[in-house]
């Protein structure tokens, strides 16, 4: 893993997350939500009036507005935040206007890499890259297979929905659909259709 940067969400900010990473020789950028509190806070509380603006970029389209901006700070462990191996901390603010309503986010980072390795453009694009990924698998979960109100909340059956629920999203996609939701209703409509696909793939692989 040497010089291969992470980027995840919240549920990989985590102390032995970050050891094992930097113990591997790699990198970690993560964000940090209320699920670490202590580590939140501090986060909200450094003096970010006080940092000028790193990087701004500004996105259009399907009616929306969106402007992005990047702040980050050098911090030092231990004594600078409670998070091993961080080697800046970073502020991105998000404004979007979508039917003439404004709407405004602040998300908290951390990065494991100094700023001579990771400019506010590159922390720019690293998560937006990362939140790509969020909305296009994340949300068809949610809102297309509707991950929040399913009942499997015991053992392994949490895990293995959301791995049969990959596979799915991720069989249609290389078949180059775009719309899950219409491609979900014609395989239900359509079963044989797809066991014909999965059983002629595997017989041509082998």
């Amino acid at each position: 893993m040497a010089g291969v940067v992470i980027v995840a969400d919240a549920l990989h900010t985590q102390v032995a997350h970050a050891r094992a990473v930097a113990a591997a020789g790699g990198h970690l950028y993560v964000s940090v939500k209320a699920n670490q509190p202590t580590l939140f806070a501090q986060l909200k509380q450094l003096p970010w009036a006080q940092v000028p603006i790193g990087n701004q970029h500004r996105d259009t389209g399907h009616g929306r507005r969106e402007t992005r901006t990047v702040k980050a700070l050098t911090v030092r462990t231990p004594g600078g935040i409670g998070f091993p191996h961080a080697q800046q901390a970073v502020r991105i603010t998000r404004t979007r206007m979508i039917a003439g309503k404004r709407a405004r986010e602040t998300v908290y980072l951390v990065a494991s890499l100094p700023a001579a390795h990771a400019q506010p453009a590159d922390l720019q694009e690293w998560a937006r890259l990362e939140w790509h990924i969020e909305n296009r698998l994340h949300w068809v979960r949610d809102v297309t297979f509707h991950e929040d109100a399913h009942r499997a909340g015991t053992g392994n059956g949490p895990a293995i929905a959301a791995v049969l629920r990959n596979t799915a999203i991720g069989f249609h996609r290389s078949n180059g659909q775009t719309n899950i939701a219409r491609a979900t209703r014609r395989a239900n409509r359509r079963p044989h259709d797809l066991i014909t696909t999965m059983t002629s793939s595997y017989s041509t692989t082998q």
